[in-house]
């Protein structure tokens, strides 16, 4: 999807300008961010749709726990404006994960990833798609959410490990990979 005109606080703009970040996990329409101290008119915040205060709560607790997972994006426009997008904090549906799986193999079709071997677009691709899953599953549950985040970094990780070790070890007769030590033939 690219990105089109927006009206936004009652300001019309064109996205053209702004360069586009083409990724699998979904964002909301950008906000123009105020440098001034300025308040709105009204002095209140505009909290359309929200019931009482446990939903202002929850809602709130969700987007700044997204928000510490995966951190808006900030784009400058005119070395002036500056907008920020956020990650969606609506529930995905059934139909929004077939999407993804079809908009994920259709990409890695697209730009050629390799299916087996390591394979930078095919990392970037399912790191991606993960990450949308991440964003989906805290909105439904915040530690389920914080968990996968978790595990996500530490195989993150691991795999760098492995891969800074095999580097390494390409000029070594044997390597110890955590008590597990391979030797290589000669």
């Amino acid at each position: 999807s690219t990105w089109g005109e927006y009206k936004i606080k009652n300001i019309s703009f064109k996205m053209s300008n702004v360069p586009q970040v083409n990724s699998l996990v979904k964002y909301g329409t950008p906000v123009l961010v105020s440098t001034s101290n300025k308040k709105p008119k009204d002095g209140k915040k505009d909290n359309k749709g929200i019931q009482n205060l446990k939903d202002i709560i929850s809602t709130t607790h969700t987007e700044d726990i997204l928000n510490s997972i995966l951190p808006p994006r900030e784009h400058t426009m005119d070395k002036q404006q500056l907008w920020i997008q956020s990650v969606l904090s609506t529930p995905a549906t059934k139909a929004d994960v077939i999407a993804l799986q079809e908009e994920l193999d259709k990409r890695l079709q697209q730009r050629q990833a390799r299916e087996t071997g390591i394979c930078p677009i095919r990392e970037e691709l399912y790191a991606q798609c993960f990450d949308e899953l991440i964003r989906q599953i805290t909105i439904n549950c915040a530690e389920r959410g914080l968990l996968l985040v978790r595990v996500r970094d530490e195989i993150r990780m691991t795999i760098s490990c492995l891969l800074y070790t095999s580097d390494a070890a390409d000029d070594l007769l044997c390597v110890d990979l955590g008590g597990r030590r391979i030797i290589k033939k000669k």
